[in-house]
């Protein structure tokens, strides 16, 4: 049986930067309010005028993380693309990155796993070149939150955490065993589904059905979270997924080089931070920088950490997530 590593990683986010104090001029919110209950200082939204969506901004991610790789894009054997806000309601973003970088034919699957989309993404690429089925494998996590989400005091709680952007991996063969990604770990509840939901448009829910009942609160195409419920439940799942992980490859807390957490809240990664025991370095956040940009969270975080110099060859990497589903993960990485 094969190993993975990560051979490639890129990102990409829009150039427009929008801060806590300009969300304060159209809802009723402050920096201080918003800082205090995520750690967000800003995040990016795409600017309109500009060319960017959920595919062409992970297009962008995935040509440096092919560059980075050294291959070709033709060499891609499979395309993993994870979401929660895709181009179109059908199909999924997977088959444009294929047409938007001239790849002939190749499968391409989208995961709708939200927060925890490029865990659950990374842990399919890591199975088929585990079973020898493909070689080079683009997993993409990408977000346009800000094209569905409610700018007004009544959305705020919600609206001001996410951001938009995009990160990528290319997964190929690990020459050396016991290097690469060394097992992922998955898990979900859904008896918690619509603690942290967009419940319409759907099938059941459609256009004309909105458009009658039009309702005032709780609006159902937009973005509806229990904060609370998500942020008790968060803490426990991330402990106790990274734990599993640990065991799993009989490493300790001690063996950790860099934890990687889904930028969902920075108050939840610094409770994971001092639960672990954990020195600021051996943490990676750039919530503060870009909020909650779930699918893509970690592969961009990943993707800083690595040109920032902070992971080395034989690092071991915990990336880890938790989201709407509920849904979460890990990954333990030896670094090749």
């Amino acid at each position: 049986m094969f190993q993975s590593k990560i051979a490639g990683l890129g990102k990409y986010v829009p150039e427009n930067v929008v801060t806590n104090h300009d969300l304060s001029k159209i809802m009723d919110t402050t920096d201080e309010w918003i800082t205090e209950r995520t750690g967000i200082k800003e995040r990016r939204h795409i600017d309109k005028n500009t060319e960017d969506t959920t595919a062409v901004m992970g297009k962008k991610a995935a040509l440096q993380a092919i560059e980075r790789a050294k291959i070709k894009k033709n060499e891609i054997d499979l395309i993993v693309f994870a979401t929660l806000s895709p181009d179109y309601y059908f199909p999924g973003c997977g088959v444009q990155i294929q047409d938007m970088l001239g790849i002939k034919t190749c499968p391409a699957l989208d995961v709708r796993n939200q927060c925890s989309g490029f865990i659950y993404g990374l842990s399919v690429a890591d199975q088929f070149i585990k079973t020898g089925m493909y070689k080079n494998v683009l997993v993409i996590g990408s977000e346009n939150h800000s094209g569905g989400l409610d700018f007004t005091t009544r959305g705020r709680s919600v609206s001001v955490i996410f951001g938009d952007g995009a990160g990528a991996a290319v997964l190929t063969r690990a020459e050396e065993n016991g290097s690469g990604i060394l097992s992922t770990h998955l898990h979900s509840q859904g008896e918690f589904a619509k603690e942290l939901s967009l419940i319409g448009p759907s099938t059941n829910y459609w256009v004309p059905e909105i458009m009658k009942d039009n309702p005032q609160e709780n609006i159902p195409y937009y973005p509806y979270m229990n904060g609370q419920l998500v942020f008790k439940n968060a803490v426990m799942r991330f402990s106790e997924v990274i734990h599993e992980g640990l065991a799993y490859n009989e490493l300790d807390v001690s063996d950790i080089n860099m934890l990687i957490p889904h930028q969902a809240n920075l108050r939840i990664s610094q409770f994971i931070q001092k639960k672990f025991q954990l020195k600021d370095e051996q943490v990676y956040n750039n919530i503060q920088r870009y909020g909650n940009t779930t699918a893509a969270s970690i592969p961009i975080a990943l993707t800083e950490a690595w040109e920032e110099g902070k992971i080395k060859s034989g690092d071991v990497l915990v990336l880890a997530a938790f989201g709407s589903g509920f849904t979460w993960g890990s990954a333990i990485i030896r670094w090749a």
